[in-house]
């Protein structure tokens, strides 16, 4: 990281804008920034760690607070607090600009007003040679610096910017804070990463394996179970992770497994001899059983045949129902052709008599002949109606023509009219819209000569402003200036006062030097016999220096005032010279005006295209109202014509209807009435026709319904029609024959059987007792059958979970050895195995070795600036029951001794942590992928030095040059000054500090 250049306005101290180019600085490699005390050299670093944080070292970041006393009291109140630092750092050239919140007065009204803080971060394309703008944002402008330089604010200040008061932090820290910066420098943090991932590791495989462990036991538990306490050996009592559980386990689980399998024999045993002795009681069951079935079917027989006995004569009459319906079968056509025959004709007769009731009297005894020839004759008439009805449509055609011929002429009508309206304002139309644009190009033509005015109107309104400004500019400019004359002049003559009173008085002084026996330095006596004593407010050499030197402080305030009212003057003459005379409202007056009218012409010069468009669109309207006015003349000349024919055409239409209709309203209901009248009389004739058809089909068929009831054995055709069966009547009547029939034969059968009859003659059986052995037995068998299957589902479960306890077994043993390795490189990692005898973690360690190279990149300068005395070393020792690691010790050459860096004096641990800051640098910017520290600020430290060891100090600081590398020491101490030439000075005044450079390039 190099710093560039710092801007700083209204910050700390600095009421105006100060700039430090560090470029110029460094140049030297070495630069000192000096100046009086509370002038403000720690401001300038907090300039610079404001900038890159957006915040203050240390104290001052809390007495800070929000920002608002980063402000300057010596500020204008208009002047914002601002801090702007430009840098390389990475390889990339960014400029960071930040703003604090500050509260400023209102625009308008008394009072202030606060305004948020504000961050800008550009870099630098050197491609395109302009800067380019990255983020505005605090958090990601902050995220973006930090992750740059590899630090923290804290750190930044422990390495680079070393505070007041903070010189041995980093050398008296303790093991942690020291790893955490050393950590964050050397980017370690896959050590640490490492160290986590083996700790998750050994947490991860410990808990697998427990876990592998539970469920073991738990399936020894379950075998238990499933064993019940039939097993003489215990489980063992073992808790998940304790050596040998898993042997423990198997061992017991074989023996839960042989003692099953013994009383599984055991129950296949005593179920086979239950199994026999119940299969014999069942045959005795069997038997008993059968012969009371059969003496119960017997007694069922003969009940059942003396109930058919009693039913016989209603079988009997039953069959010879059946034999009359099925002779009257032989009638059944006739009769349904009769009663069809009967139906048809009813129909007939209905629909005949509804026919002629719609006929006039005169056809009331017409047969159907008559009314056929009746309904020709109807027929014949309407088709001669044929031509009338065309001439009716045409007739129609001709009024609707006839009425769009009016509707037309109303229209083409009110068209005329208003074509008339229309074109009799056309004149005075044309003549308007002309003026609209005459009036918009002569408002453009002002409105360009307006514009052409308002910019020097504008010019000398600013410069009118800017007048009255640095006419009140100019005031206090003079009276500054006369103010810092007369302190001058005043100063002058208190130098001059005191000068000459010491010159009145200097024998005095010069007796003050004189000693017995040596010569005076202006006589040459060796005899003072009367020196001359020193009177009452005696001035010395030291008065009239420090008068000297505020005469000159005067003097050169004086000339900067000077200065300042110069230039004020200037630049009012010239802003005088461009505003002329006239007052600053009244130009505002005549730029407002201006304006207004300049706004006004514009409105008016706008309406130029409209009004143009506009007039377009009337020549075009104009030119389609002349051409709608001479089409409707010609469509009504065409119209006249044409209505006379039509007229003449209607005429002798209505002439021909007249004829045809007669005395009929209109052709068609004339139509309409032949219709009516030939449809039913063709209607009323066919229905006498059907009428008389279907009287002799109904004849014909009452003959042969007599004939055929004849022959079947009816006296009469109702006699017939009586014995006849419907479906369902023979369907339920031949049922109960053939149940009758099929139950006598049942009956007979069982009666027949040899061994039902032979059962009759046996004793009554008594399958009760029979019945009861045979429960007994049965559940004999089923007691002995769940014993044998609960010792197989006892076997099988104890099969099933030891198989499984084994293959846990097998499952545990690689992820055992697993967790072993793991937690031996987890425990070396993290420092707490016994094996690792510092107890240092990994990432310890590692920094271990970078605290070494630091140790001894230190040491080269530290012995120089102690004159060979000390060397810093590398500790690893324990202290206490922490761990070792990063420990610091001094080695002392004078005594061969190692001691603690906390026995260091004030000025040693200065040169010490001062060594060790530069090793830390050199480290870092040597590590690859690390970040490069090239300027490094000392603040103070220096008073507590020896001559000879600020010379070495001093010597090892030049030196930096030779890795391109600067120093800035912040001090006031004055040999110093004659030490480093590339000084940056803060020189304190009333009205704030300000910076004075002197470098040396190259």
């Amino acid at each position: 990281m190099r710093l560039h250049r710092l801007r700083m306005t209204a910050f700390g101290p600095f009421g105006t804008t100060q700039e430090v180019d560090f470029d110029d600085l460094s140049a030297a490699g070495l630069f000192l920034l000096h100046g009086p005390t509370g002038a403000g050299k720690t401001s300038v670093l907090d300039a610079v760690c404001y900038g890159l944080y957006g915040s203050v070292p240390g104290a001052r970041q809390a007495a800070a607070g929000q920002g608002t006393n980063l402000r300057s009291d010596h500020a204008a109140p208009a002047t914002r607090t601002e801090v702007c630092l430009e840098l390389t750092v990475a390889g990339r050239r960014l400029e960071i600009t930040r703003q604090p919140p500050w509260e400023r007065p209102k625009k308008r009204g008394t009072g202030t007003t606060t305004e948020k803080a504000q961050s800008w971060l550009r870099e630098y394309d050197a491609t395109a040679g302009s800067w380019k703008d990255l983020s505005r944002s605090h958090q990601e402008i902050g995220e973006e610096i930090s992750q740059l330089i590899g630090m923290s604010k804290e750190q930044f200040c422990q390495v680079v910017l070393l505070p007041q008061g903070d010189f041995a932090r980093f050398l008296r820290a303790d093991a942690e804070a020291r790893g955490k910066l050393l950590g964050r420098l050397f980017d370690t943090g896959r050590f640490a990463a490492v160290e986590q991932r083996l700790a998750e590791r050994r947490r991860g495989t410990e808990a697998e394996v427990r876990d592998g462990d539970t469920q073991l036991l738990a399936d020894a538990h379950r075998m238990q179970q499933a064993a019940g306490d039939r097993v003489e050996l215990t489980l063992p009592d073992l808790a998940p992770g304790d050596p040998g559980l898993a042997e423990a386990v198997l061992a017991w689980a074989a023996v839960a497994r042989a003692g099953a399998r013994e009383r599984l024999t055991i129950a296949h045993a005593a179920l086979s001899a239950a199994e026999s002795a119940g299969a014999a009681v069942q045959r005795q069951l069997a038997d008993a059983r059968e012969v009371a079935r059969l003496q119960r079917r017997f007694a069922e027989a003969r009940e059942r045949a003396e109930r058919l006995e009693a039913r016989a004569d209603e079988y009997r009459m039953y069959r010879a129902r059946m034999e009359r319906g099925r002779k009257a079968e032989a009638v059944a056509p006739a009769l349904d052709l009769r009663e069809a025959a009967e139906r048809e004709h009813r129909r007939a007769a209905a629909e005949e008599a509804r026919a002629r009731a719609a006929l006039p009297e005169r056809f009331a005894d017409a047969g159907a002949s008559g009314l056929a020839a009746a309904a020709r004759k109807a027929a014949e008439e309407l088709g001669g109606l044929d031509s009338a009805r065309r001439a009716d449509q045409r007739l129609a055609e001709v009024a609707t023509e006839r009425a769009e011929l009016d509707r037309q002429e109303r229209a083409d009508e009110d068209i005329l009219q208003d074509a008339a309206s229309w074109l009799d304002g056309w004149d005075e139309t044309r003549a308007a819209l002309q003026g609209r644009i005459d009036a918009a190009q002569e408002a453009a033509t002002r409105a360009e000569h307006f514009a052409g005015r308002l910019e020097p109107a504008r010019d000398r309104l600013a410069a009118a402003r800017r007048r009255d400004q640095l006419s009140a500019e100019a005031t206090e400019a003079h009276e500054r200036s006369m103010t810092a004359r007369e302190r001058a002049t005043a100063a002058r003559e208190h130098w001059l006062t005191l000068k000459e009173q010491r010159l009145q008085n200097i024998a005095a002084e010069l007796a003050a030097n004189l000693t017995d026996g040596e010569p005076c330095a202006v006589c040459g006596a060796t005899e003072h016999p009367a020196p001359a004593p020193k009177a009452a407010g005696h001035v010395d050499q030291q008065a009239e220096d420090a008068a000297l030197a505020a005469h000159r402080r005067a003097d050169d305030t004086r000339a900067d005032a000077e200065q300042r009212l110069g230039v004020v003057r200037a630049q009012l003459a010239a802003a005088t010279e461009a505003a002329g005379d006239a007052t600053t409202s009244q130009l505002a007056e005549d730029y407002e005006e201006l304006q207004r009218q300049h706004a006004e012409a514009r409105g008016l010069a706008s309406g130029l295209h409209p009004a143009r468009e506009a007039l377009d669109r009337a020549g075009r309207e104009h030119e389609r109202r002349l051409a709608a006015r001479q089409e409707a003349g010609q469509r009504a000349a065409s119209r006249a014509s044409r209505r006379d024919l039509l007229d003449r055409e209607r005429a002798s239409l209505e002439e021909e209807l007249a004829q045809a209709r007669g005395a009929a309203v209109s052709v068609a209901a004339r139509a309409a009435q032949l219709e009516r009248q030939a449809a039913m009389l063709t209607e009323a004739a066919d229905a006498a026709r059907t009428a008389e058809e279907t009287a002799k089909r109904r004849k014909d068929a009452d003959a042969r319904l007599a004939d055929a009831a004849f022959r079947a054995g009816f006296d009469t055709p109702e006699a017939a029609a009586t014995a006849l069966l419907d479906d369902a009547q023979h369907r339920e009547l031949q049922h109960r024959i053939d149940a009758w029939q099929h139950e006598d034969m049942a009956v007979r059968s069982v009666l027949a059987e040899p061994d039902t009859s032979a059962a009759a003659d046996l004793p009554p059986a008594d399958v009760r007792a029979v019945e009861q052995t045979a429960d007994l037995a049965d559940r004999r068998v089923r007691d002995a059958a769940s014993a044998r299957d609960a010792a197989a589902r006892r076997c099988t479960e104890l099969d099933r979970l030891s198989t499984r306890c084994a293959a846990s077994v097998r499952r545990l043993a690689p992820l055992r050895d697993e967790y072993d390795r793991v937690a031996r490189l987890a425990g070396l990692a993290a420092g707490t195995s016994a094996d690792n005898e510092r107890k240092m973690r990994l990432e310890s360690y590692v920094l271990a070795a970078r605290l070494e190279q630091v140790a001894a990149a230190a040491t080269a300068r530290l012995q120089r600036m102690s004159s060979g005395r000390y060397t810093l070393v590398h500790s690893d020792d324990r202290t206490g029951r922490g761990r070792s690691g990063l420990g610091l010790h001094v080695v002392d050459a004078w005594t061969g001794r190692e001691r603690d860096t906390a026995t260091l004096s004030g000025g040693e641990t200065f040169f010490a942590s001062l060594a060790l800051a530069l090793g830390l640098a050199d480290v870092v910017t040597d590590e690859a992928g690390g970040v490069r520290l090239d300027t490094l600020f000392i603040d103070e430290g220096f008073g507590s030095l020896d001559d000879q060891t600020l010379d070495e100090v001093l010597d090892v600081l030049d030196s930096l040059r030779e890795r391109d590398r600067s120093v800035g020491i912040v001090s006031h101490v004055a040999d110093l000054r004659r030490r480093v030439h590339a000084q940056l000075e803060v020189v304190k005044g009333r009205s704030g500090s300000v910076l004075r450079q002197r470098a040396i390039s190259g």
